[in-house]
């Protein structure tokens, strides 16, 4: 399968950054962006990875389900604090006065609501996840 990074598309097609895109435009553009980016998608057997923001599009996870799994990788809290050194350069859609856990607890809810697979990823090695994976996807079909 091909594999494509709706955040690098982002990056591409607006010749910066997703922090600068998020600093200069701010978050609603930022969203709005992705959305419009993420909904005219018209790719096949790919793997899509989004960035973590799309789950707030209605109009982005119902083009992704249309003709594809969702899958969830979640991470525990604590992993993701300590995978993320730096939040403030790093493109994160955070509102506000709004804590990195603040963003969490509100897209884990959504996340578990849009995906056709959950995959605990949590301590796990990249390959005992795809294994996991592989066999889940198997299960459903």
């Amino acid at each position: 399968m091909d594999f494509i990074d709706t955040d690098i598309v982002i990056q591409q097609r607006e010749g910066r950054s997703l922090q600068e895109l998020l600093d200069k435009d701010g978050i609603e553009k930022f969203m709005e962006v992705e959305e419009i980016i993420v909904s005219q998608l018209q790719l096949k057997q790919c793997i899509i990875s989004t960035g973590g923001s799309v789950v707030y599009s209605e109009k982005a996870m119902n083009m992704l389900k249309q003709d594809g799994l969702v899958i969830y990788l979640h991470v525990a809290f604590d992993e993701i604090q300590r995978r993320l050194t730096n939040i403030t350069t790093r493109g994160i859609v955070i509102k506000n006065g709004h804590s990195l856990r603040d963003v969490y607890e509100e897209r884990v809810p959504l996340y578990m609501r849009h995906s056709d697979i959950t995959l605990d990823c949590t301590r796990k090695d990249i390959e005992h996840c795809v294994s996991e994976l592989i066999a889940r996807i198997q299960e459903d079909q």
